[in-house]
């Protein structure tokens, strides 16, 4: 049963990790939605629940934007990691 309340989109964009403590790291995103993604990474170190910060740049049309989310590691898989993004209405 699918329990994503937003579909996801395949991308082909680079994601700036920020680990706290660690400094931060380029990675490329395999997939965004709404509220998360899946980004390749190596082995940083990351575990289930911790909390980082991500940029990333999304073109529509004409105009690029870049995306500043705080998100939560929701998996680390072999290939790589699941972030959940903190709701936009939170902000």
């Amino acid at each position: 049963m699918e329990r994503r309340q937003h579909s996801r989109h395949g991308a082909q964009t680079t994601v700036y990790i920020q680990i706290p403590g660690s400094g931060g790291k380029v990675c490329r995103a395999r997939n965004l939605s709404a509220n998360g993604a899946f980004v390749e990474t190596e082995n940083l170190g990351l575990r289930k629940g911790t909390l980082i910060e991500i940029a990333f740049a999304v073109t529509e049309g004409k105009v690029t934007r870049i995306h500043r989310r705080t998100a939560v590691v929701a998996h680390v898989t072999h290939g790589g990691t699941g972030l959940r993004m903190e709701s936009l209405a939170a902000k």
